[in-house]
C-alpha cells in the first residue's frame, strides 16, 4: 500500500466519522471520496491501517473508527491551520472589543469559543507572576474616603473604597498618586511590597498616615487572585456528546470543576510550529480525560497563559485548531491595547 493513499484513506475515515458518528466502511469511502481505487483495494488499505493500530472495528459493526493513534497521525499531517472566514473573524473582533474589563474579556472569550466549536471552552487568567503595575488611580469620594484603583499589565482592574485617617484634598491626593505611580509603574505585582516601603519613606511626614493606608490598600489589591485560575463555558456540549463517552462523562466534568487538573494540563501543553497544542485521548496524563481531546494555545505578551477547548476525540480538529488560534490572537490584541 502506498504511503500517500494510506494517509488519504485515514483522512477520509476520520472526516466521515467526525461528521457522522457512524463507523466507516469501505463502500462508503468509495462512494463519498474520489480515491481512484476499488472497494477491494480500500478494504486492503483499511486492514493495513488496522494492523498499525490507526483504526479499529467497534463491536457489532463492519465499519472502522479512528484510534487515538490514528487521530494523532491525522492531526500531525494537518500541514496548515486554515484561516477563519471574514464573518467569523468579524464576530470574534466585535464581541471581544466590547468587553469592559478583564473578567468580562475572559467570560466573553469562553462563551464565544464554545459557540464556535460546540465544545467546552477554557481560558486561564493571565499569570500574575508576569504582571506589572500599569496604572494607579486615587479618586476622592469624600473628605476622608478614597477609591483606590490598581490596573495591571494583564488588563486586570482591582479597586476598593478605603477610609483615610485624615481629611485629604484633591490636590494632595493627586500628588500622592503621582508619587506612587512614579515609584511603582512597571513593578512586578509580586514585588510591590518592597517598593511601597521605599515609596512611603519619601512621602512628606504630614501626608504619611494617609499614604500608609493607601499603600496597604495597593498591596492588598496586588495580592488578589494570585492563585492560578480559569473560567470555562459550554459544559452542556459534553452532555450532548454522551455517545462519545461510552464509560461516563462524570470524571471529565469533575476534572473541569476541580480546575487543578485542567490548569496543570494547560500549563504543560507546548504549542507546535502551527501555533497550537493538541492532546488526544490517552495522551492526557490524567485518567479522567482519557476519552477527551484538548486543543489549546498561548496568548498574551509571553503566551504563558492558555486558551483552548476540550471535547471528545471525535473532534473536527482542523476547524477547532484554527478557531482556538484565531481567538487567542484577538485576545492577545485586546489585552495589549
Amino acid at each position: 500500500m502506498s504511503e500517500p493513499r494510506r494517509l488519504e484513506v485515514l483522512r477520509a475515515i476520520v472526516e466521515d466519522y467526525v461528521h457522522s458518528r457512524e463507523p466507516v466502511g469501505s463502500k462508503a469511502l468509495v462512494e463519498r471520496h474520489h480515491l481512484g481505487v476499488s472497494s477491494a483495494t480500500i478494504r486492503n488499505d483499511m486492514a493495513a491501517l488496522e494492523e498499525e493500530g490507526l483504526i479499529v472495528a467497534p463491536h457489532t459493526s463492519a465499519g472502522r473508527i479512528p484510534t487515538d493513534k490514528g487521530y494523532r497521525l491525522f492531526v500531525d499531517r494537518i500541514s496548515d491551520v486554515k484561516p477563519l472566514s471574514a464573518a467569523e473573524r468579524k464576530a470574534i473582533q466585535t464581541l471581544l472589543e466590547g468587553a469592559e474589563d478583564l473578567d468580562d474579556v475572559m467570560e466573553r472569550t469562553v462563551r464565544l469559543l464554545s459557540q464556535l466549536t460546540n465544545q467546552v471552552a477554557v481560558v486561564q487568567y493571565p499569570h500574575l507572576g508576569n504582571a506589572q503595575v500599569r496604572h494607579i488611580e486615587f479618586v476622592l469620594l469624600a473628605p476622608a474616603q478614597v477609591l483606590v484603583v490598581l490596573i495591571s499589565t494583564t488588563g486586570r482592574v482591582e479597586q476598593r473604597v478605603v477610609p483615610v485617617p485624615d481629611p485629604v484634598t484633591e490636590p494632595d491626593l493627586m500628588a500622592l498618586r503621582q508619587h506612587f505611580l512614579a515609584s511603582l509603574s512597571g513593578t512586578p505585582l509580586t514585588r510591590i511590597t518592597g517598593h511601597l516601603a521605599e515609596c512611603l519613606a519619601t512621602v512628606p511626614v504630614h501626608k504619611r498616615r494617609t499614604a500608609t493606608v493607601l499603600a496597604r490598600s495597593l498591596e492588598q489589591l496586588a495580592g488578589i487572585n494570585r492563585e492560578d485560575r480559569m473560567v470555562m463555558a459550554g459544559t452542556a456540549n459534553l452532555a450532548r456528546s454522551t455517545v462519545d463517552f461510552p464509560l461516563t462523562i462524570g470524571p471529565i466534568l469533575e476534572a473541569l470543576e476541580e480546575q487543578v487538573v485542567m490548569l496543570r494540563l494547560l500549563s504543560e501543553m507546548e504549542q507546535d510550529a502551527r501555533g497550537v497544542s493538541v492532546r488526544i485521548g490517552r495522551e492526557n496524563p490524567h485518567g479522567s480525560l482519557s476519552e477527551a481531546s484538548v486543543v489549546a494555545t498561548g496568548y498574551g505578551p509571553d503566551a504563558s497563559a492558555k486558551v483552548g477547548v476540550l471535547g471528545p476525540t471525535r473532534m473536527d480538529y482542523p476547524n477547532t485548531m484554527s478557531t482556538v488560534r484565531a481567538v487567542a490572537r484577538y485576545l492577545s490584541r485586546i489585552l495589549n491595547n
